[in-house]
């Protein structure tokens, strides 16, 4: 069992103890100006696009990115890092078509997006929806696999591990929007700094294993001795096409899954929703170029612990239950780092997990007080009552967290496999349902509560259609390959590409039918001038693209 020594957990009090005092700063800093819901929940007004960039990414990276990218970079290589290149891609187009909606039409969360253009139905059964996603999903997973790298590296006891990212997530939480958009830039550094010098680490191994020295080196002979771990784009002969299917990362599926993710999701737009358009901007667009190099972090040493174990290394380490584990890498990587940088690392692991705990309690306490507690429970509530009904919410939701995580086999079927076949059921639909909301008028709320259930269940449909029909005939698309036992299956980012298809076929047909039947919509305020750039926003966003194009064309 690995333990930390008495050095790495100075360094990590350190960053613990700034973080608490600094939150604490903010808080009273700020306490003062605190006088609505809006305020505690959005920080209305008071982060900065630093601040918004920051808390978009913390919120984002988690223990799943650190273990499970890195996994994915030692099983199948740099083509894992589509999922962070694309959503550099996504957060342009948020930035630029999604944000500009929802500040000129004043909505604070996705519910009321809901409820303003289809109807009260709608929102609340999305409301629900999103409450038990994120609190028995999201929240769950985050605070359970957190755990487990926690307790992988220090030696501790997984439930204690879980016990105290909860009570760190929540002292930050129960601060309000301000003091966890402000302490994310903090958690951005730590987690930056200490990822980069596990990077430092898993380089430098790669070239002293080959009688050389330095990163640079490190990278060029990782190139050349797993030259098949650095093509983004898999044929369908390829063992990992089943997770990464072909041109789909780019054109298919995997925009569907970022753009609902970054542009549908409370849990990410609440950061941008209390600014004025032009900070919300430049804060997306901030976030956008630290995705950028999110892989160098979280998918490059996963690629060097792949190379160290081919040539003899980690044999025992990389091992579960007999088999190789590849989600052990990152926490190999990190028990070799020297005392003290060890613990810098074990800091900023913890600062991601405690970063999107902290961001998801924050969600789940907004769309419960704002859109369940004040349009259901207490309509005459005051702005008092509505804090302490979040703060309140907070809590619980954590607490639920803690109890039902060990229950839920999420270790088991892996930290992204077990968020998205959940999360990804119910995402295309969402996504059309929001899309065709924003630009076509003529959308209708029937058309709406079809592409929440019907996409549900389409989805459901063609995750189990292989096993009483055959799709073979898809193999020459590449829309299908056959599995171990010689099933062929649709790949999960294709399944949601046509659920989307066919969600967006049957809202237009249901909207055209309606309005043709005199059925009324509730349009939103849009206008072309809504989404005019400001230069420097656009040089920006023309060399995240360009540096996007050049990584793909470079590792294509």
């Amino acid at each position: 069992m690995q333990t930390l020594a008495i050095q790495d957990y100075i360094v990590f009090f350190f960053y613990f103890i700034l973080i608490v005092s600094y939150g604490i700063w903010i808080y009273r800093k700020k306490k003062k100006e605190e006088t609505s819901s809006k305020d505690y929940f959005l920080a209305e007004g008071s982060l900065t696009w630093w601040a918004i960039g920051a808390s978009l990414i913390a919120s984002n990276i988690s223990a799943e990115q650190f273990i499970g990218m890195s996994g994915s970079g030692f099983k199948m290589g740099l083509a894992i890092a589509t999922y962070e290149w694309m959503a550099a891609f996504t957060l342009i187009i948020v930035a630029i078509f999604f944000i500009p909606v929802y500040l000129k039409n004043k909505i604070f969360t996705m519910p009321q997006y809901l409820n303003q253009r289809y109807n009260s139905n709608v929102a609340m059964i999305m409301a629900v929806f999103w409450l038990l996603l994120y609190v028995l999903v999201n929240l769950t997973s985050i605070l359970y696999l957190g755990a487990l790298a926690i307790s992988s590296i220090s030696g501790l006891d997984i439930t204690l591990c879980m016990i105290f990212l909860a009570f760190f997530a929540v002292m930050i939480t129960l601060g309000g929007m301000k003091v966890i958009g402000y302490t994310d830039v903090v958690q951005v550094f730590f987690l930056i700094l200490g990822g980069l010098v596990t990077t430092y680490l898993a380089l430098n191994l790669v070239a002293e294993e080959f009688g050389s020295t330095g990163v640079i080196n490190g990278f060029n002979l990782m190139t050349t001795h797993a030259n098949d771990h650095f093509h983004m784009i898999f044929e369908k002969t390829n063992p990992n096409y089943m997770d990464l299917p072909g041109l789909s990362v780019l054109i298919g599926g995997m925009l569907i899954i970022n753009l609902n993710y970054w542009g549908c999701n409370q849990y990410i737009t609440q950061r941008a929703l209390g600014a004025d358009l032009k900070t919300a901007r430049n804060g997306i667009l901030f976030a956008a170029f630290l995705k950028l190099l999110m892989p160098i972090i979280v998918v490059l040493p996963g690629i060097a612990a792949f190379i160290l174990y081919q040539n003899g290394h980690f044999g025992a380490e990389m091992l579960q239950d007999g088999t190789v584990n590849p989600d052990r890498a990152y926490p190999v990587l990190l028990n070799l780092l020297p005392v003290g940088l060890k613990g810098l690392s074990f800091a900023a692991l913890t600062a991601a997990i405690v970063a999107s705990l902290a961001g998801k309690a924050n969600s789940i306490a907004t769309i419960f007080t704002l859109d369940i507690y004040k349009t259901k429970l207490n309509v005459d509530a005051d702005e008092k009552t509505l804090v302490n009904v979040g703060k309140k919410a907070i809590v619980v939701a954590m607490l639920i967290a803690v109890v039902v995580a060990p229950f839920l086999g999420i270790d088991k079927k892996g930290g992204f496999q077990y968020i998205q076949e959940y999360t990804g059921f119910v995402s295309p639909g969402v996504f059309a349902m929001f899309i065709l909301g924003f630009f076509w008028k003529k959308t209708t709320s029937n058309a709406a509560l079809f592409a929440t259930i019907g996409g549900f269940m389409f989805s459901i449909l063609f995750k189990f259609m292989p096993a009483f029909v055959d799709l073979s005939f898809l193999h020459s698309t590449g829309f299908s390959v056959p599995n171990g036992n010689g099933v062929y299956e649709i790949p999960f980012i294709d399944r949601m590409g046509f659920v989307f298809l066919i969600c967006v076929i049957g809202m237009y047909t249901i909207s055209m039918y309606e309005t043709a039947r005199g059925v009324k919509t509730n349009g939103l305020e849009i206008d072309r001038t809504m989404f005019k750039m400001s230069p420097g926003f656009t040089v920006g966003m023309l060399i995240v693209l360009s540096l996007i194009a050049a990584f793909y064309t470079i590792f294509w």
